[in-house]
């Protein structure tokens, strides 16, 4: 196989502003029958219920063990955190809303040709916030170290009005803040789409925002009369933003993913999460229903997938990928994984909703309070521990830990 762009990966979106139909304004998300029914049309990659249910066990107790909630979010070094208490008036608010608009639209095709060696692509800058020791980030690190660099250094590259103009944000400075570090011997991938994900989203802010994504934030939370939940957002990031539109035909269907959409509403759901889980959310007052969305399909979440035995992969997809195959976007195979992802993860999580009703007794728990946000988020943080060597997964069956499925595309 070989890595061919789709009409769709080549653009910023699946259809122009003019065409694209928008998905109802309902509690439905339409990634889950999608999925539901791409798993099913590709008929590549299996579900394995035993491996689901044991999983389930395996994460919910790991949970609890780390005490995983959504504040976790937090303490990654490399996150900018927004100021407590909320204040929508604190400039430091619609910085910190800007910073995480630029990385999710920035936050795809990490994986590296030259993955296990040191001359990989990668962002030299502090080990966090709080340290002065370096170190080379590598994988979506490196988006985030890279743009942590450029604020550090006086470029307002968070700014949309900024990353908009082609005068005050020339390309040339935009391949500096990617400048790789002196050991890498490969450049950011896709930079060409980057850029102009850059231009387009920018412009949009600028031109019909303000200039800034904390007030098309206000703009939907007023339009929903402050009620909006965290899938009405996603829905509005989808209809607003065509470079968010992961979504693909197969065989004459529509298949929504939205992975960049709803890992943007998730983790300013997670950055915002009060000190107290009895607090109002501040984004979404009238509650998130952040139980309505799920995984993000992207590469590395199907991996651990695969090696928990949740998912199962034929002998003939298990080869390409030990090849380092390259699979096309929305081919047969890629579509499998990704929906098959998604169906997953939406399984575990009705799995730890039954592990929950016994802990606490059915009528006594609220479902809600798992998600597949979160599940995605302790997934992503173990399977980088297994490829970092610190972590093992014990006491479950699993399988070999397969390279991850190899494709060149805006979308993840």
């Amino acid at each position: 196989m070989t890595v061919a762009f789709t009409e769709q990966s080549k653009g910023l979106g699946a259809h122009d502003a003019q065409e694209y139909r928008p998905p109802p304004d309902n509690d439905e998300n339409p990634v889950v029958k999608s999925a539901e029914y791409a798993i099913e049309a590709t008929d590549v990659v299996g579900i394995n219920e035993p491996g689901v249910k044991a999983a389930a066990k395996y994460i919910d107790s790991k949970l609890h063990e780390e005490s995983y909630n959504p504040r976790s979010w937090r303490t990654h070094p490399l996150h900018v955190c927004p100021p407590e208490p909320y204040s929508p008036y604190d400039s430091r608010t619609g910085d910190f809303m800007n910073w995480m608009f630029l990385i999710s639209s920035l936050n795809f095709s990490f994986w590296s040709e030259r993955e296990g060696r040191p001359d990989r692509f990668g962002i030299e800058w502090r080990e966090g916030w709080q340290s002065d020791k370096r170190k080379v980030h590598t994988g979506y690190w490196s988006l985030v170290a890279a743009i942590d660099r450029a604020l550090e250094e006086g470029i307002p590259f968070s700014d949309p009005t900024f990353f908009a103009s082609e005068e005050r944000c020339p390309d040339s400075l935009v391949e500096h803040i990617f400048r790789p570090s002196r050991q890498s011997n490969e450049k950011i991938s896709l930079l060409k789409e980057r850029i102009a994900i850059l231009r387009q989203v920018g412009s949009i802010l600028t031109t019909k925002f303000a200039g800034s994504f904390q007030h098309f934030f206000e703009d939907f939370q007023s339009r929903h009369d402050g009620q909006g939940t965290a899938l009405q957002l996603v829905k509005t990031v989808v209809t607003t933003f065509p470079s968010f539109r992961d979504e693909t035909n197969y065989e004459g269907r529509r298949v929504f993913i939205w992975k960049r959409a709803q890992i943007l509403v998730a983790e300013l759901w997670a950055a915002f999460y009060p000190p107290s889980p009895s607090m109002p959310h501040p984004l979404f007052p009238a509650g998130a229903a952040i139980h309505q969305l799920t995984m993000f399909a992207d590469y590395r979440v199907p991996q651990i997938l695969h090696h928990l035995c949740i998912l199962t992969y034929p002998p003939s997809l298990i080869k390409a990928l030990r090849s380092h195959a390259s699979f096309e976007t929305g081919c047969r195979e890629e579509l499998s994984i990704r929906a098959a992802s998604i169906v997953a993860v939406e399984r575990v999580r009705e799995e730890m909703v039954k592990l929950a009703e016994a802990r606490y007794g059915e009528g006594n728990f609220d479902g809600e309070d798992i998600s597949s946000v979160m599940i995605d988020f302790y997934l992503w943080d173990l399977a980088k521990k297994l490829e970092n060597g610190e972590e093992n997964v014990e006491g479950i069956d699993t399988a070999e830990v397969l390279p991850s499925h190899r494709t060149r595309s805006i979308w993840y």
